[in-house]
Order: C-alpha cells, then structure tokens, then sequence
C-alpha cells in the first residue's frame, strides 16, 4: 500500500506554475486598477485643494468652482468605467481561472493512493496540459487547440499567453522591435526588478538597423533619446554603438562585424521568450520535459550509453529518450542493480550472475542456461569469444 501512497507534496510542488500563471495575471491587473485609481483620485483630490484654497462668495469664484466640480465628476465616472471594463475584460475572467485550476488542483488531496479510481483521469487531464505545452512551446498552436479543446481543458492551459509570446516573436522575426517594446513598456517596473537589459537589448538593436540603413543622423537623434539614460550600467556597449557609425554593414571588423551580424535577431528572441517566462514563472522548458526528466534521472546509468550493453528495457537506452537524458545526472542507488547484457533482465538472487572463467565476463544464468542447453553444455562469450563448459562458470554473490 505505502508503495503505491500519492505524492501529493511532490505533486503540489511540480504545479507551482500552473497555479501562478493566473495569480500572476491577476496581480497585473490589480496593479493597473491601482495606478488608474491613484492618477485619477490624485487630480481630484488636488482640485478639491485648490477649490477650498480659492473659495469666495464672488459669483465668478462660485462658476470656476462649479466648473471644478463638474471636472471632478467626470473623473470619477471615466475612473469607474475604466475598473468596470479592466474588471469585465480581465479581471473577473482570470479569477474564473484560478478558481478552476486550484479546484483542480484540491482534487488531488482527496487521493490517498494512485490505486484511487479517481487518479488515473486526474493524470490523464494533467498529461493533457502537459501536451498543450509542448505543442505551444514548439509553435504548433493549431495542435494546441485542437487537444484543449477536444478534452476541455481550454481554462487549464495558457493559449493566450503563448499567442501573444508569438505575436511579438513574429514581429522580432520581420526585424521589428516595436511589439517587445510595447511589452517592455508595460512590464517596465518588473523587469528593473529583476535586472532583465531586454529594453536595451531592443533599443540597441534600432540604433544598429539605422547605422545599416546609413541614416546616421537618425541614428545619432535615437541614441540620445533612448541609449544614453543606460550609460550607467552600458557605458562600454553605447561608445561601441557609437563607433559603429563610421563602419559600414559590410565592414570586416569584428567588433562591428558581431553588431551588424543579423544572427542577433535570434539573440533576441531568445532573450524575450525568457525574459517573459520569468515574468510569468513559467519555467523555461515544457513541463512534459521535466516530468520526463524525472524519470530519467532515475534510470540513467553509464553503461546506457555504451552500445554493447544497450537494454531493450531501459527507456534510456532508447536513442531519442537517451539524447533527452543527456541533460538529466546519473541515478544513484545505495544497492547495486545488475542488468544482463544478453537477456536485459536484472540479476538477482532469482538469476544469479556467472563469470567465464579467464576473461571475467559477467552475464545472468538463464542467458547463460540457455546457451548451454543449445551448445551441449558449452558456452561462448560473445565479448571476446572464450568457450567452456557452464560446469566451468564462476558463481558470483551480490552484496
């Protein structure tokens, strides 16, 4: 039974980001319905000063005062359509989420084994999103759909978020910046936070395709306005840029060479996707990835990559699991485990290991059984072609 008891920390753990994509969302949210409310509260509250500063009984003070007023309201009323729309197209939608997903979520806690009749759609459901993911992750968005949509699972997986991920991608792919901008805009506070340079990335990028374009003037105009407030922190990068107006896009020089490279495109879209994972604790592989990795870890040994004791058994030998497993550390067991390089099977008290003689080879007793019983009794070891009698086999002992 305990064999079988669900991890349900472990569980939890692993689903961190599934439960704060939404929370994330929310914050943004409330955050812009904060900054509305202290930018438009903050004019009233200053005219409402000024009114009682410059109030008169004279009936043109009484006008200015009325007009005031009426300046105050109007505030008011765009302030509260501005949360009603905020909290209509946004806020009311991303709570529905998180309530679903955590609801989703506390469905695990009910479960004691993964025996319970309920476990297995709950794994199902959660593979799902895992395949979402992927397909997200990889640009297959049509396949993406198509899964949510056939299981139901459209408030559990993030499509949104992943369209507007390709949507500025797209545009850094035609050599626009201005979509990452927008979003760099917009998440202006949280990236100094964490000390994320996309921005600048993005900015020098602009100021290098005017030096390409030889519009150096602009170039000159561009780099004041939005290069030279980085000077603290890129000093050596803005005189660079700076040099690279005397060289032209098809200069040999290597400095200047690196920055007129077009490969910095990638650079930069690679820098964008994670600059958004970050923001959005996604992490920044596919969670059906981790999973797998995982398991890997588990069963990954050294002799899975040696091709003369390859196991048909072994997920890690597989050619394309074994190159995903690559990344994952070799399992550590406090017991030995030995595999047959004939049969694949474990060696075990059941099937114990035997040793030729002279080389030292070692290989299970049912495979060497069963050579014998087809050879009247000999034996030969495929490594390096020794034969003798299984009579002359050594036993060996597994401590």
């Amino acid at each position: 039974m305990s064999a079988n008891k669900l991890n349900t920390e472990g569980i939890m753990l692993f689903e961190q980001p599934f439960a704060r994509v939404p929370y994330e969302n929310y914050r943004k949210v409330f955050r812009t319905s904060q900054k509305n409310i202290e930018k438009e509260l903050g004019a009233v509250q200053t005219a409402a000063s000024d009114i009682a500063k410059r109030a008169k009984p004279e009936s043109s003070d009484a006008e200015d005062a009325i007009k005031a007023v009426d300046g105050m309201i109007t505030r008011v009323e765009n302030l509260k359509r501005k949360l009603a729309d905020l909290q209509s197209s946004s806020g009311a939608p991303t709570l529905g989420v998180m309530r679903e997903r955590f609801q989703h979520l506390m469905s695990v806690e009910t479960m004691q084994t993964t025996n319970d009749p309920e476990f297995p759609r709950w794994a199902d459901t959660r593979l799902d999103r895992w395949l979402v993911d992927w397909s997200l992750r990889n640009g297959k968005e049509k396949t993406a759909k198509m899964i949510a949509d056939d299981r139901g699972v459209e408030r559990l997986v993030d499509i949104d978020l992943f369209s507007d991920i390709r949507r500025i991608e797209d545009a850094l792919k035609q050599r626009s910046c201005a979509e990452a901008l927008v979003w760099c805009s917009e998440n202006k506070s949280a990236l100094r936070k964490v000390k994320n340079t996309l921005e600048f990335d993005l900015r020098l990028q602009e100021y290098i395709e005017l030096a390409r374009a030889g519009k150096n003037i602009e170039a000159i105009a561009y780099s004041k306005r939005h290069l030279l407030p980085w000077q603290e922190t890129h000093l050596p990068q803005i005189r660079q840029a700076s040099a690279l107006l005397c060289f032209p896009s098809t200069t040999t020089c290597s400095p200047y060479k690196r920055l007129y490279d077009l490969s910095r495109w990638h650079s930069l879209i690679q820098s964008f996707r994670l600059a958004f994972y970050n923001l959005s604790t996604l992490p920044s592989e596919p969670l059906l990835h981790l999973a797998m990795y995982a398991g890997l870890a588990s069963l990954k040994l050294p002799a899975c990559y040696d091709p003369q004791t390859k196991n048909v058994d072994c997920p890690v030998c597989d050619p394309s699991l074994g190159k995903l497993a690559e990344e994952v550390p070799f399992s550590h067991h406090v017991n030995s485990t030995i595999v047959c390089r004939l049969t694949g099977r474990i060696m075990d008290e059941d099937n114990k290991p035997m040793a030729f003689p002279n080389s030292g080879q070692v290989y299970s007793r049912e495979a060497l059984e069963d050579m014998a019983t087809r050879n009247d009794g000999i034996v030969k070891d495929p490594q390096t072609g020794e034969t003798c009698e299984f009579s002359a086999l050594r036993r060996l002992f597994i401590s």
